[in-house]
């Protein structure tokens, strides 16, 4: 089992993990506001709904690899403080659109796809720069700290960009997601980022194989890759059609939506403080088990509502949602800072968040399957998936693991 314990965290961590929790409540309160504006104001059903979140959800793919290269060889205090900057002129945009009564669908997604792309080169900068700012007995609590901060986000900033939205309309919750992306910027902006030894040029082409050659040659991080992969396409079948079931079906409103929504950031919260007690008191492979699973269950739950139409039911299905993947990203982050080489700590980084390129997968069949045979059928294919992914990590050499892998190297 893991020795989790470790000194107070250094002052450089503490100002990232602090504007990382602006950064994510901008990210959480901007997408909630522009999946409750495409409904409640642009008019859009499951079709539509569906395919602003893949709009929204394709930077994941698209970008992961191109972010990845360049934290490998830039500051990656500066492309996050740069990816931060990018989001904020967005959602500005957004919110002058709405001012001018200017705003569409088309420029909504457009727009939304643009503030993704910041959030993926953070989210991918960010793991790669932690090791270099603690010690390797303090990566569980320092990535705990970094997921407490995104589960507060997730927690708080769906309630809140549902009850923006419900109650002061659209633009209030995007001019908010905005502010909170330039708090991002200026708490990188006193970040103290330790320099890396220079890189030889190289063509990018190599620095893109020799990545994917580690992660995928790797008989840990390959498992770990394939299950996010499924997890991801199966969690945005539901997310696609959500909203207007939601509406439709449970008979929400866009307050309660925002609240049930919301339980997946309490689900998240609850397991990110956990984490620390549980890595020290069971072994590491079960703790890396435990997310697939409780993502199963939660999908169990939502796609009861379907037969019995209780709210509570969906509010419970979305905590669990939260709950056992926040270990699975603590543990699995863990063990991929662990047993990858510095100089390619962003390129793996990078491939992990790819995997939620999976995830305009998703919103595209959630929108498909969603728009021709109603949100029930996508419930329960989103079952089925998974199904699939607990199956993955289950026969896999990680939920065998004992205890939190040695350093392959100092992370410099």
């Amino acid at each position: 089992m893991s020795d989790t314990t470790s000194p107070r965290l250094p002052t450089a961590f503490r100002r990232l993990a602090w504007s990382n929790l602006a950064a994510q409540s901008a990210e959480q309160i901007a997408l909630a506001a522009a999946a409750l504006a495409a409904v409640l104001v642009l008019g859009a059903g499951e079709a539509g709904s569906g395919l602003l979140q893949t709009a929204l959800t394709l930077p994941f793919l698209l970008v992961s690899i191109p972010a990845g290269l360049l934290a490998d060889r830039l500051s990656r205090r500066g492309l996050m403080a740069s990816a931060e900057a990018l989001r904020t002129v967005a959602l500005l945009m957004i919110l002058a659109l709405i001012g001018l009564g200017a705003l569409t669908m088309t420029r909504l997604a457009l727009l939304g796809f643009v503030a993704v792309c910041g959030t993926v080169v953070y989210s991918v900068a960010a793991p790669a720069l932690v090791p270099a700012l603690v010690g390797p007995t303090s990566l569980v609590a320092a990535n705990a700290r970094i997921e407490l901060a995104r589960t507060v986000a997730l927690a708080g900033g769906p309630a809140l960009g549902g009850a923006l939205v419900g109650v002061l309309g659209a633009a209030p919750a995007f001019g908010v997601g905005a502010l909170l992306s330039a708090v991002a910027v200026l708490l990188l902006a006193g970040l103290d980022e330790p320099a890396r030894p220079p890189r030889p040029p190289r063509h990018p082409l190599h620095d893109l194989r020799e990545g994917a050659a580690f992660v995928f040659g790797h008989a840990l991080l390959r498992p770990v890759f394939v299950t996010q992969v499924v997890f991801n396409t199966s969690s945005f079948v539901i997310l696609a059609v959500f909203v207007p079931y939601a509406v439709n079906r449970l008979q929400l409103s866009a307050t309660a939506i925002g609240a049930t929504l919301g339980m997946q950031g309490a689900g998240m919260v609850m397991g990110a403080l956990l984490a620390p007690r549980l890595m020290r008191m069971m072994p590491f492979g079960v703790v890396v088990a435990l997310g697939p699973l409780s993502g199963l269950f939660a999908a169990i739950l939502l796609a009861t509502t379907a037969a019995a139409p209780i709210p509570a039911l969906a509010a419970a299905g979305f905590f669990f949602l939260g709950v056992g993947p926040i270990l699975w990203v603590i543990s699995t982050t863990t063990l991929r800072q662990a047993v990858t080489p510095a100089a390619l700590l962003g390129r793996a980084s990078a491939l992990n968040i790819m995997s939620y390129g999976a995830r305009p997968l998703g919103a595209a069949i959630g929108a498909t399957v969603g728009g021709a045979f109603g949100a029930d059928a996508c419930l329960l294919l989103a079952v089925a998936g998974f199904a699939a992914q607990a199956l993955i990590i289950l026969l896999s050499p990680a939920v065998a693991l004992s205890r939190q892998p040695e350093m392959c190297e100092a992370k410099t």
